[in-house]
């Protein structure tokens, strides 16, 4: 004990309590007397700011580098989130369920989706009375040993409003889909496929605009010279890149009730719109990414062996055929031989891509008649689209990959570690374009880091981990997180001037990590 720090002596009842006397009976603290220390002479206690970002081995899932959005942060997303929108999401897909359980006619199939909706039930009122997070039960699905590791290293305890919110929101999906996994009959349903599809057939305009556009493959004129050739596949590149990135408006967890006008002025695709939109663009790297494709193009090409492009998708639908008409100009280009995308297991957040959304969308292109309005000309067009972009899968040039790790509720900090395999596949790509909101939550770890953070220090061992690829994340801001700013002061402006603009899909970001391509991968 210090010389400082004294004893304070012994109460008049203390000695009563210690025995006859005042002896001891051998029991410290006999009689539940407290001994207190007088510190009077210490210095005086400091108020300190933590610091972050956190040290890398004091990040672990329930504290990211920066602190983490919680459903109870009433000033958060995650709050209107966990108390409002996920019941809401999760109530929608019960009735849709139940419609499909009264079209059924065989009683086992009756009997067993019954069950389902029951156990849908049950997650509603966990959901609703915040309970607490249990393992998931195995279903035989690949990422069961990831989640449940997760819930027990983490998560004891915890409730879905005071863990973090990208987890609590991950988990509660995965609870959905568990209320089929472990059915009899209903182990691949989707209950959110019927509205997926509608979100692309109610978007004629924007869909027949690109189709019209781009039926014909990608040519340059033969009086062009080189300098001008690469002019204009620069500025093609820069306009379908913001194609694809408002593409993403369309996410129907955040816009499920919205009509059809609604739908059509964000999915306007016209050149004027697309120059209006680029200034709400507040972290903007697209020259950097067109300098990055070029030099794509230029290294491979030298080599004869073509680059590799992958896309982490996000959502179906309108927002994925977007993606494909990027990456058939990626192929047509020269810029890419290959183009990789990679989608979900199973149902996901509402929207996100599974294969059966994948198949859909191309043979509806090729054979669908979701358009009744359309002229000849352009169901034509969509057509000839569709069945290009299924030769491109015939040939290779487009391969559909899913990995249990998209389904798990891991941020991708921990990509190079819980799935290394799949970190080992993506460092073998040219550049990895991750589209969308959740994974750019995924990639920044979902906290409350600066606005001015630099992507490659928010997204972690993705940037820094030998071996990293050149990764890219084109998202509309839909959630708190932010960075990648040039300064803090421009969302300190916009939380004055416009609240809720982090939520309103009317900003975004395009963001622009080097990585480490070309070293050695090692793992711990």
């Amino acid at each position: 004990m210090s010389a400082s720090a004294k004893l304070a002596p012994p109460t008049a009842n203390a000695s009563k309590a210690n025995g006859v006397n005042g002896a001891s009976n051998g029991a410290p603290n006999a009689g539940g007397v407290k001994v207190s220390l007088s510190l009077g002479n210490l210095p005086q206690k400091k108020e300190l700011k933590a610091l972050y970002p956190r040290t890398p081995s004091r990040v672990d899932p329930n504290n990211p580098p920066w602190p983490a959005y919680r459903g109870y942060h009433e000033y958060s997303f995650a709050y209107a989130t966990m108390g409002h929108r996920l019941p809401t999401i999760l109530g929608k897909a019960i009735e849709d369920t139940i419609r499909t359980l009264n079209d059924q006619s065989a009683e086992d199939k009756v009997v067993d989706l019954v069950k389902c909706v029951e156990r849908m039930d049950d997650l509603m009122s966990d959901l609703s009375g915040n309970q607490k997070l249990r393992p998931i039960i195995d279903d035989g699905e690949g990422d069961i040993p990831l989640w449940n590791k997760e819930i027990a290293k983490y998560f004891q305890g915890k409730d879905f409003m005071n863990a973090p919110w990208l987890f609590a929101e991950a988990y509660k999906y995965r609870r959905l889909h568990e209320c089929f996994s472990i059915s009899q009959y209903w182990k691949d349903y989707d209950v959110f496929f019927r509205q997926k599809c509608d979100t692309f057939s109610r978007s004629s305009d924007a869909v027949f605009e690109l189709s019209t556009r781009f039926v014909e493959p990608f040519t340059h004129a033969n009086h062009l010279s080189d300098g001008d050739k690469l002019e204009k596949e620069r500025l093609m590149f820069l306009e379908l890149t913001q194609v694809c990135l408002w593409g993403n408006s369309t996410d129907l967890s955040l816009l499920i009730n919205m009509t059809e006008d609604q739908i059509k002025s964000l999915q306007s695709t016209g050149g004027e719109h697309l120059a209006a939109t680029e200034k709400n663009i507040l972290g903007n790297h697209m020259s950097r990414l067109w300098e990055t494709i070029k030099d794509i193009k230029e290294t491979r090409g030298r080599s004869g062996a073509g680059g590799r492009i992958d896309f982490v998708l996000d959502n179906a639908g309108f927002e994925l055929y977007c993606d494909c008409v990027y990456a058939d100009f990626l192929i047509q280009s020269g810029i890419a031989s290959q183009v990789r995308f990679h989608g979900k297991r199973f149902a996901w957040f509402v929207s996100d891509v599974t294969r059966k959304d994948w198949e859909w969308l191309l043979n509806s292109m090729v054979y669908g008649q979701l358009f009744p309005k359309a002229t000849d000309a352009e169901l034509e067009s969509l057509r000839r689209l569709g069945r290009r972009w299924k030769q491109y899968e015939k040939e290779g040039k487009w391969v559909y990959e899913q990995h249990a790790f998209w389904c798990t509720g891991y941020t991708y900090w921990d990509l190079h570690t819980e799935a290394p395999d799949l970190f080992l596949h993506l460092s073998q790509s040219d550049l990895v374009i991750f589209k969308g909101d959740l994974n750019h939550r995924k990639l920044t770890y979902d906290c409350a880091a600066p606005a001015s953070t630099p992507f490659d220090v928010a997204i972690g061992p993705m940037a820094t981990f030998p071996g990293a690829p050149r990764v890219a994340s084109l998202r509309t801001i839909k959630s708190d997180v932010v960075v990648g700013f040039e300064s803090d002061a421009i969302a300190e402006q916009l939380d004055q001037d416009e609240a809720g603009w982090k939520i309103s899909g009317k900003y975004a970001v395009v963001l622009l990590s080097d990585g480490r391509p070309g070293e050695k991968v090692r793992f711990a």
